[in-house]
């Protein structure tokens, strides 16, 4: 398939999804010319703030590949990824990504902006600029998870 059919596929999946009472958002992830992670937005159905259609596909193709490495898989979305889930496309080394509507588009489709896009934009200033007190608190053990994770990396190799 194309790229093209690919995100045709996310829409269509994007549409059952808004007919079920789910968001207007769809995902998949393909390897080799076989979706192997989907997702819809399911935010309001499941009432988890998390559960963004990049994010569902990008753990069900983690879970499918038993890895958290997607260097060789394609992210294919309705709508552009939102900061969170660029977050995890970026963590999971996605190899590419495709969407269909850029955030103006579906914010112009919807017939107005959502007002959680400029707060996000907003809160990646500096931590201290952040509306949301976001406050580093240096204590002796901070790192001590780290170092074990290390210790325990170097002894194991996992």
């Amino acid at each position: 398939m194309t790229h093209n059919e690919w995100l045709q596929t996310t829409i269509d999946m994007a549409i059952k999804n808004v007919q079920d009472g789910g968001g207007p958002f769809a995902a998949i992830v393909v390897k080799d010319g076989k979706i192997i992670g989907q997702g819809t937005n399911r935010v309001h159905i499941e009432n988890d703030p998390s559960a963004h259609a990049e994010l569902l596909a990008i753990r069900e193709a983690c879970s499918a590949l038993q890895t958290v490495d997607l260097s060789d898989c394609v992210l294919y979305a309705s709508g552009e990824p939102c900061p969170m889930c660029l977050g995890a496309a970026y963590w999971s080394t996605i190899g590419e990504i495709y969407y269909a509507a850029s955030k103006v588009d579906a914010e112009n489709g919807a017939g107005h902006p959502n007002p959680l896009s400029q707060f996000f934009s907003d809160q990646l200033k500096q931590p201290e600029e952040r509306k949301v007190p976001f406050i580093h608190m240096k204590t002796e053990r901070a790192l001590e998870p780290f170092l074990a994770f290390r210790k325990k990396d170097r002894n194991t190799g996992v």
